[in-house]
């Protein structure tokens, strides 16, 4: 399944940009996809919602963009990491 591949490494990317030192919790991770990537949106959804509910995203949304043209692309992570609003 092409789409498990990709959120695997939609989920290894933000890993890796919020470090494993579990400081920063993940709210949501925005990816965009296009119209003609040529990835079937419903099941990678699927997936990466499936994985996000996983240690250490501890059930992170995807927020899933339609655009026009071939990327896939991480768009966004929104993340607390714990510090009061400034």
């Amino acid at each position: 399944m092409h789409e498990l591949g990709l959120a695997l490494e939609v989920c290894r990317m933000t890993e890796e940009r919020i470090g494993s030192g579990g400081i920063a919790q993940v709210r949501a991770v925005g990816v965009e996809i296009g119209d003609e990537a040529g990835v079937e949106v419903g099941n990678f959804q699927f997936c990466l919602e499936t994985l996000l509910a996983e240690p250490p995203f501890r059930g992170a949304r995807p927020v899933i963009v339609r655009r026009p043209g071939t990327d896939l692309r991480l768009a966004y992570l929104e993340v607390d990491d714990g510090r009061p609003d400034d």
